[in-house]
């Protein structure tokens, strides 16, 4: 039996010397077995459900999920200690220092005006910070695991730094087009489609920054518009005592067009 006292309620310490006994002798077997690899799912996966608390605006929801969230940092940690590495007070230091360098106007003598010099100022010290030597270095330093679309936002918004960016939205909307018959061409054709269409994406995003659309939650939106009309094209078919998959395109067209003006 683990010697462990129960509380009313508990504190990040009291979190930390939980996740070091479940990792530990006598504690969970499973715990026990995972590696920064194997838990790096469960990371994205906890990131993504603090997001959707987010957007159901549950503070309940939210806290929850912050401390699933909060767990995969302690786990981290943890792994990392056991290795003779980092502790989590070492992370907390680690944050608290970069904080108190990237906020000289709020703890040194740094004056700004507003929020767009405080961006400014952060981007010049997280350069420095990171020996960002050149505008390369800092597109090279965006995530890769970054869903690819915001990804190739953040990409673009450091490159435009450097003054490589389009003068209006009808240039980027110009170079979309020009991208949609590139790819035309590679279908035809029967090669480069793939990077044809990463192409094409990439100008679309351009767009989507022009207009100020995040294109993340732009998809997003028409993924679950579709998946709307899709549930009414069903419904739709089955009150004609139809399935879907025995109806031709052209029927389902109709159906779809239906179901747009419902």
């Amino acid at each position: 039996m683990i010697d462990f006292i129960r509380k009313e309620s508990y504190g990040l310490k009291d979190l930390e010397n939980i996740v070091a006994i479940l990792r530990g002798p006598g504690g969970c077997p499973w715990d026990a077995e995972q590696t920064h690899t194997s838990s790096r799912r469960n990371l994205l996966e906890e990131s993504y459900e603090v997001v959707e608390a987010i957007d159901e605006g549950s503070s309940d929801h939210l806290k929850e999920e912050l401390g699933d969230l909060l767990l995969q940092v302690f786990i981290h940690a943890e792994m990392e200690k056991e290795q003779g590495g980092f502790t989590v007070d070492d992370v907390a230091d680690g944050i608290c220092k970069k904080l108190i360098y990237r906020h000289p106007h709020v703890f040194g003598e740094v004056e700004v005006q507003n929020s767009a010099e405080v961006l400014v100022n952060w981007e010049a010290l997280k350069r420095t910070e990171k020996s960002q030597d050149t505008y390369t270095d800092t597109l090279q330093a965006v995530a890769k695991s970054l869903p690819a679309l915001w990804r190739a936002e953040k990409v673009q918004k450091k490159a435009k730094k450097a003054g490589f960016d389009w003068d209006r939205t009808e240039d980027a909307l110009a170079k979309l087009e020009e991208e949609v018959a590139e790819l035309k061409e590679a279908i035809a054709q029967g090669t480069n489609t793939a990077e044809e269409l990463g192409d094409l994406l990439f100008a679309a995003v351009n767009v989507s920054r022009f207009i100020a659309v995040d294109s993340e939650m732009a998809l997003h939106a028409a993924s679950e518009k579709f998946i709307s009309r899709f549930a009414k094209v069903e419904a739709l078919a089955k009150e004609a005592g139809r399935d879907m998959k025995d109806m031709t395109l052209s029927e389902l067209d109709e159906l779809w067009e239906q179901a747009k003006r419902a």
